[in-house]
């Protein structure tokens, strides 16, 4: 059976922190839904708009997406950055309580650029691991998740991934692969998308 994940998108969210992960996930055969997160002009139509103002449609919405989902949890969940993206996503508790129980049923959860600190700042799921997130952006997690900070490309800590910024997306997004699909899989996608 395939893995699954969801990738939440809110108006703000930066274009290459959230499409490199569905690109890269699909490639390596993941189901991967996206999830459109109420945002300050999100409505019927599912459409989110980037931080540089490129609109997509997701797949979903988020009201829809949980109750779809309520018990029966993706294997990955992914939070792009982007900081009115990240601040969009954190404003949301639904998204929140969401994360929170995907993270304590041992399911991979994911954040990149100022989410690891604007959103799971928000939350537990940073508690006790190490993380990284955009430089300077680490002050507005809780500060007791302060001395686990990392400033690394990504970081994994147990059922964690979290990532730098926008230049770290491959990576991040290519850590997620290697995690969800196993290393021949990571393999081939790294050597058919010419990667570095």
């Amino acid at each position: 059976m395939a893995k699954t994940a969801a990738v939440f998108f809110a108006d703000g969210f930066e274009e290459i922190e959230g499409l490199s992960p569905v690109d890269y996930l699909r490639r390596a055969g993941v189901e991967v839904t996206t999830v459109g997160v109420v945002g300050k002009s999100f409505n019927d139509t599912m459409i989110v708009t980037s931080s540089h103002k490129i609109p997509i449609i997701t797949d979903t919405t988020l009201d829809v997406y949980l109750a779809e989902h309520k018990d029966n949890l993706p294997d990955c969940v992914v939070c792009p950055g982007g900081s009115v993206g990240a601040d969009n996503l954190a404003a949301t508790p639904d998204l929140l309580a969401f994360l929170e129980k995907c993270f304590d049923a041992g399911k991979l959860t994911s954040a990149i650029c100022a989410s690891p600190a604007v959103v799971f700042g928000k939350t537990k799921i940073t508690a006790g691991k190490k993380w990284t997130c955009y430089p300077g952006m680490e002050t507005c997690a809780k500060e007791e998740y302060l001395s686990k900070y990392e400033n690394n490309v990504f970081v994994t800590d147990g059922n964690v991934v979290t990532g730098r910024g926008p230049g770290a997306s491959e990576q991040f997004a290519m850590e997620l692969v290697r995690i969800l699909a196993g290393s021949e899989v990571y393999k081939k996608v790294h050597d058919s998308s010419q990667q570095r």
